[in-house]
């Protein structure tokens, strides 16, 4: 069964380029430690809700975008070794966020359906 990591937060708009230059290295970096796929989306139409929303969850700034994410792994176990080596990669280690890391929300998911 497959196994997902997600991942949604805030980037000041004025970081896309930046933010894509840190997600295509992280995602060779997964990609060489056992990630099949890895998915970077920028919001465009991402509202604003009362009580929830994507905004409201990394307490989205004027001038700032929501992005969502998520990486592909073929096991919960595939994953967990594939983040270990990550993490020891010496890339990492210099890595910069150009983003508020604090304001990251992230989770690992089994898939249950795939329609």
């Amino acid at each position: 069964m497959k196994y997902i990591d997600g991942f949604v937060a805030a980037v000041p708009t004025r970081n896309q380029k930046e933010y894509l230059e840190h997600a295509r290295l992280a995602a060779e970096i997964f990609r060489k430690n056992g990630a099949l796929s890895v998915v970077e989306c920028w919001g465009n139409d991402v509202p604003e809700g009362k009580l929830t929303s994507f905004p409201l969850a990394v307490q989205r700034k004027p001038d700032e975008t929501v992005v969502f994410s998520w990486i592909t792994w073929a096991s919960k176990q595939a994953r967990d070794a594939g983040m270990k080596k990550f993490m020891e990669d010496p890339r990492v280690k210099d890595m910069q966020m150009p983003f508020d890391g604090q304001r990251l929300i992230y989770g690992g998911f089994e898939v249950i359906l795939t329609a």
